[in-house]
């Protein structure tokens, strides 16, 4: 069966449990992004939406719809393709001034309605190809709307996001019913940044949210974008030629995280002191990657808000140009620990005043670059910093 038919019975079943128990949630007081209340912001991240349009995709049982209309005066569409949700809102909220309840599937929908001024989904858009559902964000949008998606990262049995655009199985949990199966796109913030500016938006921040309870695993991603402006004309490139340039560069990042023990090293196969760190892989930012790396390698979550890019140093070595862009993490999640087949492990922490010997190169010359004091030799590199780049380094581990 089609992953999306797989869904579509599963909240069916969902809806009919939940009216065979006449459960409705309450209208909440704040807008929550997470089931966990007080966890991540709150409604400010749409913007001023009163008297705006606004959509909200897999709207379940309708009361997040009515919370904007009632407290911030948001005319709110209300989209849900499950027949047995939407009975659940209709029948509870059917009434409410400023909220159009519509059951239908959101690609359809958005194909003929008037573009919106604000959207969002609550966990739902995850269960829809998002091959399917940005290009149809994108056309019931204005340029300019925020797209506000809260979608899951890491689920209750620790298991992470995918690093490919498929679905797998997920499961919904009841309290007194059989879980229902289903197929979900959970996928890494860096494809979900590559998809969404593919179908046309901007990703401005996204935040990994962590359950209250420090033992659960769970982890939202909250990622806020916006549908970026149509462009009327756009000016053509082209190669020089039909071959692909000789490679003779390296480009890589190296990451600061300096915690209440000190500063974060590991240890290289090839018996190096090194930052967390690696090579950019094509189509990255430099944020990206070292979230990436600091992930693959230590087993550490940070979020890209949570990175300053301090510059970038040019060297040479045998012949082949290296760039190097150091980093500070600010802010970080989980204990550091030597990965499967990483060729850097054994992480500690070491005081800035009694650094070891023994520093890979481009991790000692990010570390000069960042702190100019710090008694440590190496082979020159040019260094050109970033506005706004940290000087002071002064991060905390969470």
């Amino acid at each position: 069966m089609p992953a999306e038919d797989i869904n579509i019975h599963a909240w069916k079943t969902y809806g009919e449990r939940q009216l065979a128990r006449a459960f409705m949630p309450p209208v909440p007081d704040r807008m929550c992004w997470t089931l966990w209340e007080g966890v991540g912001p709150g409604i400010e991240i749409l913007g001023d939406i009163a008297g705006r349009r606004v959509l909200d995709v897999g709207s379940g049982a309708g009361h997040h719809a009515v919370h904007l209309a009632q407290a911030y005066g948001a005319h709110v569409t209300a989209i849900e393709l499950s027949a047995s949700q939407h009975e659940r809102a209709v029948s509870s909220h059917g009434d409410v001034q400023g909220v159009e309840f519509a059951h239908a599937d959101v690609t359809e929908y958005l194909a003929d309605a008037e573009p919106f001024d604000a959207a969002y989904a609550l966990g739902t858009l995850a269960f829809i190809d998002p091959h399917r559902a940005l290009p149809a964000l994108r056309r019931g949008l204005h340029p300019g709307a925020p797209l506000i998606l809260s979608l899951l990262h890491t689920d209750l049995h620790g298991r992470g996001p995918s690093t490919e655009v498929a679905p797998r199985e997920q499961m919904i949990l009841l309290r007194d019913d059989p879980p229902l199966p289903t197929q979900m796109w959970v996928l890494t913030p860096h494809l979900w940044e590559d998809l969404l500016t593919e179908y046309g938006f901007r990703v401005e921040a996204t935040d990994l949210l962590h359950h209250p309870d420090e033992d659960v695993p769970v982890i939202q991603q909250l990622i806020r974008a916006r549908r970026l402006p149509d462009r009327i004309s756009r000016v053509s490139s082209r190669p020089r030629g039909a071959k692909p340039p000789v490679p003779h560069a390296a480009v890589g990042v190296g990451a600061i995280l300096l915690g209440e023990q000190g500063l974060l090293l590991g240890r290289h196969r090839r018996g190096t002191l090194e930052l967390p760190g690696g090579t950019v892989e094509a189509g990255e930012s430099f944020e990206a990657a070292v979230v990436r790396e600091l992930r693959e390698e230590t087993g550490l979550l940070a979020d890209l808000s949570a990175i300053t890019l301090l510059g970038t140093l040019v060297d040479h070595v045998d012949g082949v140009l290296r760039v190097t862009v150091g980093a500070v993490v600010h802010a970080w999640h989980g204990q550091p620990s030597t990965q499967p087949d990483e060729s850097v492990g054994d992480w500690s922490w070491h005081p800035l005043d009694r650094l070891p010997g023994d520093l890979f190169v481009c991790s000692a010359q990010i570390l000069t670059a960042w702190k100019p004091g710090l008694p440590i030799d190496h082979t020159p590199a040019h260094f050109t910093p970033y506005a706004g780049g940290d000087s002071a380094g002064h991060e905390r581990q969470e």
